[in-house]
C-alpha cells in the first residue's frame, strides 16, 4: 500500500516538473532606419545620412553618391552610423545596410537648391611652401549667415598637432591662423566641406574644396629701426645680417609700422608711386624698385636700394625697409610668402587690417572671432 502510494505521488509531481522547463521565447528580428527616407527626391542635406539599428549592432554599412563612397562613422555600440559631412545637393545616394540577417537598402535623391555659395579665393595656393606665419584666407562668392555650420565644414589636418582657430572678419571672409607660428618642416592640408551646407536661408554650398600645402623653414626677420637693422634667422640660426634705412617719419604714410608683419608677395622690379600725390608735387616719386617683398596693404616693402650711406645709420626711406642691393635681393631669393617680419621702434602700429597684420590680434579676442568660440587641434 506505501509503495502504490508513493508512485501516485511521482506521477502527479511529474508534470510539474515538465512546465518549469519550457522552451523560451523567439526574440524579434531587427529593424533597420535609413533617413533620408527611401524614396526622397529633395532630401535635405545639411543633416547628412543617419543609419539606426534596434535589436541589433549594425554590421555593415556602405553608401555611394555619384560612384564615390560616401565616409561616415559608427557611435561606441554599433547601433548609429552617420556620414562624416553633408550631403551633396541634387545627387542619388544608394545606402545598404546590415544588422544581423537584416538587410536594408534606400535609395534617394538630395535637393537643389534655388541660390548656392562657394569658396570663391583661398590662401595659400595648392602645393605651396609658405612660411611659419601663414594665415588660411577663405572668401565667399556669397553672404554666409551661418557662421558655426560653415566653420564646423571647415577642417584643417597637420603631420604635427597645431592648435588654431577661424575668426569671421565679414560674413563673405574668415581667416584662421595657429595659436603659435606653425611648426616647421610640416605638412597640412585645408578642407572646405561645403557640399550640401547651409549657409543661409535657402542657400547652400555646392562643392567641396581641398588645397595641401607645407610649412617651410622658421624663418623670421627682426627689424630694429633705432639702430638700423635687420637679423635674419632660419631655424634658430642667425643667417644674415643687413644694414637698413626705414621710414624718415614725416608724415604718417612715411613712418614704418611696428608690428608683426608678414611677406606677401614679391616682384622684381616693382612700380612705386607716392600715395595721394601729383606729378610735379614736393615728394612725388614714380620709381621702379628691384628685389621688393611686400610686408603689407600700406606699401611697405623689403627692398633694394642703393642709399648705402644711409643705411645703418639714418632712416630716409617714404615707410619700406631698405637694403644694400646683394642683401635683398638675399632675402628676396629666400623669402616664402607668410615668413614673419617683425618690425619695432617707430610710434605707427601696424593694424590688423593692413595686409596680413592679423598677428596683432591677441588670441583671446581672435577665439571671439570664431562662431564655435574654441581653438581646434588638429
Amino acid at each position: 500500500m506505501r509503495r502504490a502510494v508513493i508512485a501516485l505521488l511521482l506521477l502527479i509531481a511529474a508534470p510539474g516538473c515538465s512546465a518549469v522547463t519550457a522552451g523560451t521565447e523567439t526574440p524579434p528580428p531587427a529593424t533597420i532606419t535609413i533617413y533620408p527616407a527611401n524614396g526622397a527626391t529633395a532630401a535635405r542635406t545639411n543633416h547628412g545620412l543617419i543609419v539606426k539599428a534596434h535589436g541589433s549592432p549594425l554590421s555593415r554599412v556602405t553608401v555611394f553618391a555619384g560612384g564615390q563612397a560616401v565616409p561616415g562613422t559608427f557611435d561606441p555600440a554599433h547601433t548609429i552610423w552617420r556620414s562624416a559631412w553633408t550631403l551633396r545637393p541634387d545627387m542619388e545616394y544608394a545606402v545598404s545596410a546590415t544588422a544581423a540577417r537584416v538587410r536594408a537598402d534606400a535609395r534617394f535623391r538630395t535637393l537643389r537648391p534655388q541660390h548656392t555659395v562657394d569658396v570663391a579665393t583661398a590662401t595659400p595656393d595648392t602645393g605651396e611652401t609658405v612660411g611659419v606665419g601663414m594665415p588660411i584666407i577663405v572668401t565667399f562668392t556669397g553672404p554666409v549667415t551661418d557662421h558655426r555650420a560653415v566653420e564646423r565644414a571647415l577642417e584643417i589636418t597637420s603631420s604635427k598637432p597645431v592648435e588654431g582657430a577661424w575668426h569671421w572678419f565679414s560674413d563673405t571672409e574668415v581667416v584662421y591662423r595657429p595659436r603659435k607660428v606653425w611648426p616647421a618642416h610640416i605638412t597640412a592640408t585645408f578642407t572646405a566641406h561645403l557640399s550640401g551646407v547651409r549657409t543661409a536661408p535657402g542657400t547652400f554650398g555646392t562643392r567641396d574644396l581641398t588645397i595641401p600645402f607645407a610649412i617651410g623653414r622658421r624663418m623670421i626677420s627682426t627689424v630694429d629701426t633705432v639702430t638700423h637693422q635687420m637679423a635674419v634667422r632660419r631655424d634658430g640660426e642667425l643667417v644674415q645680417r643687413m644694414a637698413i634705412s626705414a621710414g624718415m617719419a614725416t608724415t604718417k604714410e612715411y613712418t614704418t609700422t611696428s608690428g608683426i608683419h608678414l611677406t606677401m608677395e614679391k616682384g622684381n622690379p616693382v612700380r612705386m608711386i607716392s600715395p595721394g600725390k601729383k606729378k610735379n608735387d614736393p615728394d612725388y616719386y614714380d620709381v621702379m624698385i628691384g628685389y621688393a617683398v611686400r610686408i603689407s596693404n600700406s606699401g611697405e616693402y623689403v627692398h633694394a636700394k642703393n642709399n648705402v650711406w644711409a643705411q645703418g645709420q639714418a632712416n630716409v626711406s617714404h615707410g619700406c625697409v631698405n637694403a644694400r642691393p646683394d642683401q635683398a635681393q638675399w632675402f628676396y631669393d629666400n623669402a616664402l610668402r607668410g615668413d614673419p617680419v617683425i618690425i619695432t621702434g617707430t610710434d605707427r602700429p601696424l593694424e590688423w587690417d593692413n595686409g596680413w597684420g592679423f598677428w596683432q590680434i591677441p588670441w583671446d579676442q581672435w577665439l571671439r572671432g570664431s562662431a564655435l568660440a574654441r581653438g581646434v587641434v588638429e
